[in-house]
């Protein structure tokens, strides 16, 4: 059985930047969610996808999911956590 996606509350793209800025413009975008709300990220490989997805552990969100993209991107989809 296939799980369904969440509904989506907010995007961010940010395949244009680099470490340590996508985890920054990632920060922010979560800054404008609610508790339980759930962003999705769009990033690139290597330093993002190894970096981001564990900042947001830390951070105290939830990842829910990481896809890669056919064109070699990634897509994540996190849940604002609470913690703060």
């Amino acid at each position: 059985m296939k799980l369904e996606d969440p509904p989506i509350d907010a995007q961010v793209d940010i395949t244009h930047v680099v470490c340590p800025i996508t985890f920054v413009k990632t920060k922010v975008a979560l800054d404008e969610l609610e508790d339980g709300q759930v962003l999705e990220v769009r990033l690139n490989q290597g330093e993002p996808i190894q970096n981001v997805p564990q900042s947001l552990k830390e951070e105290g969100h939830h990842l829910l999911k990481v896809n890669q993209n056919e064109d070699g991107t990634y897509r994540l989809l996190v849940r604002k956590g609470g913690l703060g």
